[in-house]
């Protein structure tokens, strides 16, 4: 069972990506409690619930059940679809606390790579039912959010592509999985590319360092 905030320090909210869990972000969690903050790396049902419905419901219902609205601030740091999570979110039900957004990897404008696998019915059991909503094409779910963002959001891209799908899919620099062009939105107030590709950017210290600047400054360490 997860604790409760204990509402006096600013809480910060971690979320994985799809087909992932809290195991990938723990380390980031760690590093970024040792600066400070109330830390809560939530594992979310990424692969059975529609993205539509994790940050209107599943994540807002969370929030209240943590007491995080009374947290003096209330900021996120986000993987991948973690990022598409928090946008529908905002889109919602903003906390009238909120902080600060890091968004790590993001498919700010879906991912091409989606848009390949989907006609893949293994990639469908290893994903799961948001596979589809992660693409680029007229029902991927950011185009059905806000085109910019209006808080405060910094966004930390990669730009090691090892996966080999990324090199024949992706135009231009990317992770991998998400291409760098992708992982921009409107009205950010930060944007740093990182040399790591789509996951593993999760293990490095760089990143957690980079995230922890941006909470605390609005921008990224240069």
């Amino acid at each position: 069972m997860i604790p409760p905030a204990n509402n006096t320090r600013e809480a910060v909210v971690i979320l994985h990506g799809v087909a992932i869990n809290t195991r990938f972000t723990a380390r980031l969690a760690r590093l970024i409690a040792a600066a400070g903050y109330e830390v809560h790396n939530l594992d979310y049902p990424s692969r059975s619930v529609a993205l539509a419905d994790l940050g209107p419901h599943w994540l807002a219902s969370k929030l209240g059940e943590l007491g995080l609205e009374r947290a003096p601030r209330l900021h996120f740091v986000t993987h991948s679809m973690g990022g598409l999570i928090v946008r529908g979110l905002l889109a919602a039900h903003r906390p009238a606390n909120l902080g600060r957004v890091v968004t790590i990897a993001p498919p700010h404008q879906g991912s091409a790579i989606s848009d390949r696998l989907r006609q893949l019915p293994i990639i469908w059991s290893i994903i799961g039912r948001n596979l589809g909503a992660l693409g680029t094409g007229p029902d991927a779910y950011w185009r059905t959010l806000p085109q910019r963002a209006d808080f405060e959001l910094g966004v930390i891209a990669g730009s090691f592509a090892i996966n080999p799908l990324g090199w024949f899919f992706l135009e231009g620099t990317s992770d991998g999985t998400v291409a760098e062009t992708s992982t921009r939105l409107a009205g950010m107030a930060d944007h740093i590319t990182l040399h790591s590709n789509h996951t593993l950017i999760l293990f490095r210290r760089r990143t957690a360092l980079q995230a922890i600047a941006f909470l605390r400054t609005g921008r990224f360490s240069r």
